[in-house]
């Protein structure tokens, strides 16, 4: 399956003029804020509970481990029936489970079982909203810009959204905190249902598929695993976050300014999707996939020298401006996979995503504390980057080559 090519010049924000894209991008920009809040109430409660800065270091992991468990073996619900269901479904869980976390007094044992059911829930609607706006929106032009809308929208929506949610935690409470999360998944399943036409299920008459047919289908394409692999590449890039606290002491400067380093990535990537949204067209979006993944960790090369603030801030934005490239590689997946299989694609693809960074944040920590150097072990991570990108940007360079086929029809 291939990505329909267009020439038509099209404003990040003109998907909005499709309805059922607005009741997409606004559930999942409330979700997302909701999200930022239960974060910070749920670490606050552990913490103020316990006073453990371990267990609440092992609670914040659970969000994320049963997601990753969900993406690659209920993925595939938002293939075999209808997304909006389960879109709806998903989120309708979401709320029950948060809004029983919520319940003052709540057993921390009892909270940390809800919360891995939160993880679970949250896999196959992640799958089912993806696949959906592909379903929603059939101009390619205008499909890469919702894309960069929604990565511009969830990006600026953590980046406020952990700013406020401290200050609001402090002011009504955890428990109370955790109810507004549940509310949100309400009314983002409301806007969902009520916004967003029922389609039957995109397996429908291809049961031979089966639940593993989506990472079949992806093992089986070498542009696949080729994109992928520049994809996951971000495993690497992420390895300054990591070391925010340990590189804000190395080159010295105190730790108010560690918020400023883990700042600079996300503000850069908006940048980053701005510029590529408004001044490439998708196809050259889609060949300059390959530099962009490589220019991503060759900003991080100058880290050996140990840079000053300002440049190691100037860096890292750069960094995420290039690695802006992630949402091209996304729309690119949703564009060339068959619609029956989009589900279960997306959350081994997300999935993996996810396995990268934690991977790769973990052992740039390793190599820190070997090394006892954060930009030294931040260095070595671009270094094995760039070795590893470019012989996957070569080849992902041979699939637009005239002759080679370039993808210009499904």
């Amino acid at each position: 399956m291939g990505v329909w090519v267009t020439t038509t010049r099209t404003g990040m924000f003109s998907a909005l003029r499709i309805g059922e894209f607005r009741a997409l991008w606004l559930a999942e920009a409330i979700s997302v804020a909701g999200d930022q809040l239960a974060k910070v109430a749920l670490a606050l409660a552990v913490y103020s509970r316990t006073g453990s800065a371990l267990l609440t270091a092992v609670v914040y992991a659970l969000s994320f481990l049963p997601a990753l468990a969900g993406g690659l073996g209920l993925s595939q619900l938002a293939d075999r029936y209808p997304r909006r269901t389960v879109l709806v479904g998903g989120s309708a869980v979401q709320a029950v489970l948060v809004g029983l976390m919520s319940i003052p007094g709540m057993p921390l044992a009892a909270m940390c079982v809800l919360l891995v059911g939160v993880g679970i829930a949250q896999a196959p609607a992640l799958a089912a909203q993806n696949a959906m706006t592909r379903d929603v929106i059939v101009d390619d032009e205008l499909y890469f810009r919702s894309q960069d809308l929604r990565g511009v929208t969830t990006n600026t929506v953590q980046l406020l959204g952990l700013a406020g949610a401290g200050l609001l935690v402090t002011l009504v409470g955890s428990s109370r905190a955790l109810f507004i999360d549940a509310l949100t998944f309400v009314f983002a399943a409301a806007l969902v249902w009520f916004q967003v036409r029922h389609r039957p299920a995109a397996a429908d008459g291809a049961q031979h598929i089966g639940w593993s047919g989506g990472a079949r289908y992806l093992w089986s394409q070498p542009r696949l695993r080729t994109m992928l692999g520049l994809s996951w590449l971000v495993g690497l890039a992420v390895v300054p976050e990591g070391l925010a606290a340990p590189l804000a002491r190395q080159i010295g400067v105190g730790p108010a300014a560690v918020g400023w380093l883990l700042a600079a990535d996300p503000l850069g990537y908006v940048i980053g999707t701005f510029l590529l949204s408004h001044f490439v067209p998708t196809a050259r979006r889609q060949r300059l996939v390959g530099v962009l993944a490589i220019a991503s960790l060759v900003v991080l090369l100058p880290f050996v020298v140990r840079p000053a603030l300002g440049l190691a801030l100037a860096l890292l934005a750069v960094a995420g401006a290039t690695g802006a490239y992630q949402i091209t590689v996304g729309a690119s997946l949703n564009s060339w996979v068959p619609n029956e299989v989009r589900g279960g694609v997306f959350g081994v693809a997300r999935t993996g995503l996810r396995v990268s960074q934690g991977l790769g944040v973990a052992a740039g920590g390793a190599v820190a504390e070997g090394l006892g150097s954060a930009t030294g072990a931040i260095t070595i991570a671009a270094l094995v980057g760039v070795l590893l990108a470019i012989p996957m940007a070569a080849s992902w360079r041979k699939l637009f080559q005239p002759g080679a086929g370039e993808m210009q029809n499904v």
